[in-house]
């Protein structure tokens, strides 16, 4: 529903209706069902001949706020967390009951034996080496994930989370795979990393504060972790973690962040919950094997 300002007299939505949140695309839409609430996901084109329909509306989707689309939008960051989840839970069940040598290269990590298995270049995006390893990624995604989202909406945020978690897990694995080496990888750290790189250009003295209480900016978390990554390349240090994964994340986060720097408005704080003791996304903190690196 539509909001008053009691100080210029305008109306705005909800997320808008702060005296500093005032540019609101779309008022003069308001009437329009499909205006304001439109869906981030299937954005229809103008043109001379009026407005084309959508690819939704051809396949009688309805992405309004009434419909079956309206749930997820503002809400991809905690869809991919469950998404996470389930698939950890997954993992657990399948460890428990099936022959890990065999399920293991086939669905939940992108590797250098079955490259050509396409679902595993996305599935491993959800898979994780272990409890540590998912809660950790859990902890960044849920407070940085919300933040890039709303900054540039569900459906750009997806693609950004998908398309950065995929390529960071498949860049690391094509690399050892031109080394001759064998690699197994799986996780989010790729995305985590890229939501942090975001940030860090749109907002760089944005404090996150670490276990409530320590303000820190997030330019020196991104520091940090893209150290931690490059020491850990060129040191040997924790060999099961996926260190090229994330910086080839955190190097999409960065590049996403500087191409649409001068279209988003940002806060200057977050509250940053309690992690798990040193490392990054998929760090030293978090369980898994030799030879699976843990994004």
């Amino acid at each position: 529903m539509p909001y008053n300002c009691n100080q210029c007299g305008g109306t705005f939505c909800s997320k808008h209706r702060l005296p500093e949140n005032h540019d609101c695309p779309g008022l003069d839409q308001w009437n329009d069902p499909d205006g304001v609430f439109d869906s981030g996901f299937d954005d229809s084109v103008q043109n001379q001949g009026g407005r084309s329909k959508s690819i939704a509306d051809r396949i009688g989707i309805d992405t309004g706020p009434g419909g079956p689309l309206g749930y997820f939008r503002g809400n991809m960051t905690f869809v991919f967390l469950v998404l996470m989840w389930l698939t950890f839970m997954a993992q657990l069940v399948a460890e428990a009951t099936l022959n890990v040598s065999r399920y293991w290269p086939a669905v939940f990590s992108v590797n250098t034996i079955h490259i050509e298995y396409v679902w595993t270049w996305v599935i491993s995006v959800f898979a994780h080496g272990g409890f540590g390893h998912i809660a950790i990624n859990s902890i960044i995604i849920y407070f940085f994930g919300r933040l890039v989202e709303d900054y540039i909406g569900s459906r750009d945020f997806a693609i950004l989370f998908i398309v950065s978690g995929v390529l960071a897990g498949l860049g690391q694995t094509l690399i050892a795979l031109a080394m001759g080496e064998v690699s197994f990888g799986l996780g989010a750290s790729g995305a985590a990393l890229a939501l942090m790189g975001v940030l860090t250009i749109l907002n760089p003295d944005l404090k996150v504060y670490i276990w409530m209480v320590l303000p820190v900016p997030v330019w020196v978390l991104t520091v940090f972790y893209a150290g931690y990554s490059v020491l850990g390349i060129g040191a040997g240090i924790a060999p099961g973690v996926g260190h090229l994964a994330h910086l080839i994340g955190l190097a999409i986060g960065l590049l996403y962040g500087s191409r649409v720097k001068n279209e988003i408005r940002t806060p200057n704080q977050v509250r940053f919950g309690g992690g798990g003791g040193p490392g990054g996304p998929g760090g030293p903190g978090g369980p898994g094997g030799p030879g699976r690196g843990r994004f």
